[in-house]
């Protein structure tokens, strides 16, 4: 049986699917690590590929690549995602007025915050998607999240286990060198990311644990022209056509500076919804993250002409969630 073609002119437009259950079965990495797998593709990280990002710290500079945590965000509220509400308990104003009932003068401010884990900057937990009710690793996917969280592959099992080795891949800057922006719409294919991996050089090249960042240049069109329908609506991303790849290189992880990682439109002309999640997540068992704001460790990567840096982006280590908000920090 032939591998799924990488090309999306191949797709069967028609047949969402087909061309799923196709790279489902090609690429299924189920049993790879045991039975008892919790963190699926993460597993490509360990001491050595550690060992060898704490070697790329050069300079010493640290890049957060986190969007705000604020109600300014993107979010809309579909399936009830909504931006980040910020209160505070206790005040300033409080404390001058000496209302707060401590002694001796002293005072404080405290503060909570309630949002959706997948408002902003995060990661998607393997508990996160489900192709025809199967979670990773052959699991059945009332077993694996209940009303009680995700009791097998919550988050907090990657809570110390997302350090590695990060590459960009400015894709948007490879293939519109102009804007550095790809239009909305644009599927990026294998061979659009092989491309970007040759033109930037030996430091982009990817492997096992690496953990990859796709900056397609949307989120900085957002910044000058607002948020518009950044969130659910038209964007660059990967094309369903890369799940090959995303398998064959074994990648840690891998996240882009859009709400939905992949392309969208999704690539069919009947209903579709988020195609490539459903293959990579219960899967492939890939990490994938969305919303990371890449344009500082753009502009560093560009000017240094290296682009692969020490990664650290752990996840909150919340009991059975199924996603959690970051603040990923390149070390350069």
């Amino acid at each position: 049986m032939s591998a799924p073609s990488e090309l999306p002119a191949d797709l069967d437009r028609t047949d969402p699917e087909g061309e799923i259950a196709a790279r489902a079965a090609a690429y299924r990495n189920w049993g790879r690590w045991g039975a008892d797998d919790r963190l699926g593709t993460l597993n490509h990280i360990d001491d050595a590929k550690r060992i060898e990002a704490a070697g790329l710290v050069r300079t010493g500079r640290a890049i957060s690549l986190a969007q705000s945590f604020d109600t300014a965000g993107p979010q809309k509220g579909w399936r009830r995602r909504t931006n980040p509400v910020h209160t505070m308990t206790d005040t300033g104003v409080d404390a001058e007025r000496a209302n707060q009932g401590f002694p001796h003068g002293m005072g404080g401010a405290d503060d909570v915050i309630a949002m959706p884990l997948q408002c902003s900057t995060q990661w998607d937990g393997l508990g996160h998607i489900f192709d025809h009710g199967m979670a990773w690793n052959g699991r059945r996917a009332g077993d694996v999240v209940t009303s009680e969280g995700d009791l097998v592959t919550g988050i907090e099992h990657a809570a110390s286990v997302v350090v590695s080795r990060g590459v960009l891949l400015d894709v948007g800057r490879h293939l519109q060198p102009e804007s550095g922006e790809l239009p909305d719409g644009y599927a990026i294919t294998a061979a659009d990311l092989d491309a970007c991996i040759a033109a930037q050089g030996e430091s982009a090249r990817v492997g096992r644990g690496d953990i990859v960042l796709v900056r397609t240049g949307q989120y900085a069109r957002t910044r000058r022209e607002g948020w518009g329908d950044y969130a659910g609506g038209p964007a660059p991303g990967l094309s369903l056509t890369t799940a090959g790849w995303l398998h064959r290189t074994e990648i840690a992880g891998i996240a882009t500076d859009t709400w939905g990682f992949e392309v969208r439109p999704n690539e069919f002309d009947v209903p579709a919804f988020q195609p490539l999640h459903q293959v990579v997540i219960p899967n492939l068992g890939l990490t994938i993250g969305e919303m990371w704001n890449l344009e500082a460790l753009a502009d560093a990567c560009a000017a240094e002409r290296r682009y692969d840096f020490l990664l650290s982006a752990a996840p909150l280590p919340i009991t059975g969630a199924v996603g959690s908000p970051i603040n990923p920090v390149a070390l350069l």
